[in-house]
């Protein structure tokens, strides 16, 4: 299985906020794998103030053995013809990115879920 992890579940990934059945399915993953989105997310809300970050993302992102998956111009185009379910940008550019690439969203956000895309949050 391949998953993509939403921004809030990357970043509680070292908080044990996350269900544990939850973590043991994104350790038995085959492939786990972050956003470039998630990234500019996380500079923008920590440059306004909403969140505090410690540290530099990516090396995050490779420390814990995840993946990082770039935007790519299909991704970008595919967000066109998504129905307007969610407004949140980030959001939209992650389902994009998991259609494309076949992948399972690791989110608890219901809005996400209305997309034609696999979620999984237990």
């Amino acid at each position: 299985m391949k998953l993509l992890l939403d921004t809030h579940t990357f970043l509680w990934w070292d908080d044990a906020k996350l269900p544990s059945r939850l973590v043991r399915r994104i350790r038995a993953a085959d492939e786990v794998w972050v956003s470039a989105a998630s990234a500019w997310e996380v500079v923008i809300k920590a440059g306004l103030g909403k969140i505090r970050v410690t540290g530099v993302f990516g090396e995050a992102v490779s420390d814990y053995g995840f993946g990082e998956l770039p935007i790519r111009f299909a991704h970008a185009e595919l967000v066109r013809a998504l129905p307007l379910h969610h407004r949140d940008p980030f959001d939209r550019i992650l389902v994009a990115q998991a259609i494309v690439e076949g992948m399972t969203i690791v989110t608890r956000d219901a809005l996400v879920a209305a997309y034609a895309v696999p979620t999984v949050w237990e």
